[in-house]
């Protein structure tokens, strides 16, 4: 399986009451794929894994590889602190039909570099779906570094990195592992065209959540050759990557989403709604999001 290009972090819907929305979860995949996204990542750290029930995990993932069907990879996410549970959960998302599995770096236990590496090939020799290494240090306490990565690339089931370090240099770090068999990702998304203009093979994306079809545009457009276009688009996307970074993911992802009309504003504790005093920028972006996704829309 080749994941490339761009791949939406999807935030999980729920009701005024906190439970999953099934039908908010179906309108959020359509429109997902009608504006031509690359991937989907479902039960990732913007979908509030941490305060799912194996349940609810497994559920979403079934119902989304169903409506998918086949057009885009469905891609779980997973990780837990320990590398037991972590393998666990991974094969609770094989059994529900996931094509492959995102897996954060182990939280809060600060492995070492070696710890890491035991732990990712145990994880990945444990499990019949391809495995994406996720490193974000400010949410996890611990950075996979270049070289770990680079010594557990050659693993048959190891299929590449979403890399969330904000620095540019980190991602040309990792350039020399790409490969047909180990694709980089940025998770930056303010970065993310100068790091596929650098040669990542895309960007595993919260704003996605918002403007599919321009986000994918805008690696169309670097792929294609054509750069001046695609920093101009980045340009154009710069006011929501600064309305995303308001508070802390997926609080603002889900205030717009719901001004969009896609789900309530409704998040699991301890994640609160969006504060009052950040709203109206919050909602000045809805404009800006309807021309962008009016101007990108695949022809269909």
């Amino acid at each position: 399986m080749q994941l490339h290009g761009s791949i939406t972090a999807l935030a999980t819907p729920f009701t005024a009451s906190g439970a999953l929305d099934p039908g908010a979860w179906h309108g959020l995949l359509e429109a997902q794929l009608a504006g031509g996204i690359q991937g989907l990542i479902v039960a990732g750290s913007t979908g509030e894994a941490a305060m799912l029930s194996d349940t609810e995990f497994v559920e979403l993932i079934r119902a989304a590889v169903e409506q998918v069907g086949g057009r885009v990879p469905v891609v779980a996410g997973a990780g837990l602190s320990g590398t037991a549970r972590t393998i666990d959960q991974c094969r609770l998302a094989c059994d529900a039909g996931a094509d492959a599995l995102l897996v954060v770096t182990p939280p809060y236990v600060r492995p070492t570099q070696d710890g890491l590496l035991r732990h990712f090939e145990a994880v990945a020799d444990a499990v019949e779906r391809p495995v994406v290494l996720y490193n974000v240090p400010p949410r996890t306490g611990v950075d996979l570094l270049p070289e770990t990565v680079a010594a557990l690339a050659p693993h048959p089931n190891i299929a590449g990195i979403k890399e969330a370090v904000a620095d540019i240099e980190r991602i040309r770090a990792l350039l020399p592992l790409r490969g047909p068999q180990f694709a980089l990702f940025t998770g930056d998304d303010g970065t993310a065209c100068a790091a596929q203009l650098a040669g990542a093979d895309g960007v595993i994306s919260v704003v996605a959540n918002v403007v599919p079809a321009a986000f994918t545009a805008m690696g169309d457009l670097v792929r294609a050759g054509q750069t001046e276009a695609a920093q101009a688009l980045d340009a154009e996307l710069a006011p929501l990557y600064a309305a995303m970074a308001l508070e802390p993911n997926p609080i603002p992802v889900k205030a717009i989403l719901a001004g969009l009309g896609l789900c309530q504003d409704s998040l699991r504790l301890p994640l609160l709604p969006l504060s009052s005093r950040h709203r109206a920028a919050a909602h000045a972006t809805l404009e800006r999001i309807a021309r962008l996704e009016a101007r990108h829309a695949p022809a269909q």
